[in-house]
């Protein structure tokens, strides 16, 4: 294909279809721990105090690549970047899959998150090979598939080892890797960035555009609030579910996630509203499903069944909360100037993957202290403050318009 074929007009279905699906196995990758940590740690003798650390690691792993990987779209031919962070991704996973000690896991699932932030390369690709025009509809598709992957990489670990073993939710997922990196050495276009920034400007030109873009800021303030939410639910949820109020299996609670994936629904429809000119008004009701989602649990008391049913629909609601918010921010960013949509994507995702590790460390605190209850009172905060500063971000639309 012909180098830099970004303003040919839109891409094809088909095209559209490979981007989503690499960037949902992809950004899988960084998933499928969460639901293993017993028996990997058990296996590889790590304490039951180091066994935190898979999941750590790998989230410190995506947070860097993201900040030193990602930005390098600017400046390098992407598919080879992709191809590249494909490859680490793929060794490190066989590492995974492969060894018995705990520290070289550990290190592996460092590379591992380093690795997946290949994803986070294709989805600004992905802007920059479609016109203006349809620009929130193809990033809103891809985003579909990443938050499938985010979605379905527990509840497929789960299963998988329960009809195996861990060892094969790690060699399935590296062999899966190589054949999509061969897939997208022969489909993916050339795209050949015209900047030549020295790395090291490179790197710190991401403070200016930080300092420099309050649609950034905004953007990520928002999507912090929900992932932050979202973080939190899917990390005390599981618990609750195995409690004594609902006793579900693991094969229950994978059921549970999976049926949670309607979320997703929210992303293309997310898209076209930004497309139309609706980001504002669509940011309000994204913040106000976050809301509702911790709201109807606490709201809705009822028998077992009752209350299963409702956490059902909070996760639905709260996915498609997370997954419309997530597309508004994205298409806004990369509707800015193109030569640096991979620097503004760097630090739109590690500004709000870092309220999702606060979800995460918060909720499990908070579950094990004061309870449920008061694990919903924190979960919807996250959202609500989001929605307070957006409503700051209304107050002078609103006011421009009654002064017409």
């Amino acid at each position: 294909m012909k180098p830099n074929p970004e303003h040919a007009g839109d891409m094809s279905s088909g095209m559209v279809l490979l981007l989503a699906v690499a960037a949902g196995l992809i950004v899988a990758n960084l998933y499928y721990a969460q639901t293993l940590v017993g028996p990997i740690s058990r296996a590889t003798g790590l304490s039951a105090g180091a066994a935190g650390l898979i999941v750590t690691l790998t989230q410190i792993g995506y947070t860097l690549g993201l900040l030193f990987i990602v930005p390098l779209g600017d400046v390098l031919e992407n598919r080879r970047l992709v191809i590249g962070a494909l490859l680490l991704t793929a060794i490190a996973l066989l590492t995974a899959a492969f060894c018995t000690s705990g520290w070289v896991f550990l290190a592996a699932a460092l590379a591992i998150g380093l690795g997946s932030v290949a994803a986070q390369v294709l989805v600004p690709f992905a802007a920059h090979l479609t016109r203006e025009a349809t620009r929130g509809q193809v990033v809103g598709k891809v985003v579909s598939g990443l938050l499938l992957g985010i979605m379905l990489a527990r509840p497929v670990a789960s299963l998988v080892a329960d009809a195996s073993n861990w060892h094969v939710v790690f060699g399935g997922a590296a062999v899966l890797i190589l054949v999509l990196a061969a897939v997208l050495r022969v489909k993916l276009p050339q795209r050949v960035p015209q900047s030549a920034l020295p790395y090291a400007r490179l790197i710190g030109s991401l403070w200016t555009l930080f300092k420099a873009t309050p649609v950034l800021r905004r953007r990520a303030a928002y999507q912090a609030g929900l992932f932050g939410a979202f973080s939190l639910f899917w990390t005390v949820t599981p618990m609750m579910l195995s409690g004594p109020q609902f006793q579900l299996s693991q094969t229950g609670i994978a059921i549970f996630a999976l049926v949670g994936m309607a979320g997703a629904i929210a992303s293309p429809i997310a898209g076209r509203l930004a497309d139309a000119g609706k980001t504002l008004p669509a940011t309000g009701v994204a913040l106000a499903l976050g809301v509702s989602a911790f709201a109807l649990p606490l709201l809705i008391p009822g028998s077992r069944d009752v209350a299963l049913a409702v956490l059902v629909v909070a996760s639905i609601i709260l996915d498609m909360g997370v997954a419309a918010s997530l597309v508004l921010g994205q298409r806004a960013i990369f509707g800015m100037a193109p030569e640096v949509r991979s620097r503004l994507n760097a630090l739109y995702l590690a500004l709000f993957f870092a309220g999702g590790a606060l979800g995460s460390a918060l909720g499990g605190w908070v579950f094990a202290t004061y309870g449920w209850h008061t694990v919903l009172l924190a979960g919807m905060a996250f959202p609500a403050l989001g929605l307070g500063l957006w409503l700051s971000e209304l107050r002078p639309v609103a006011l421009a318009e009654t002064s017409k």
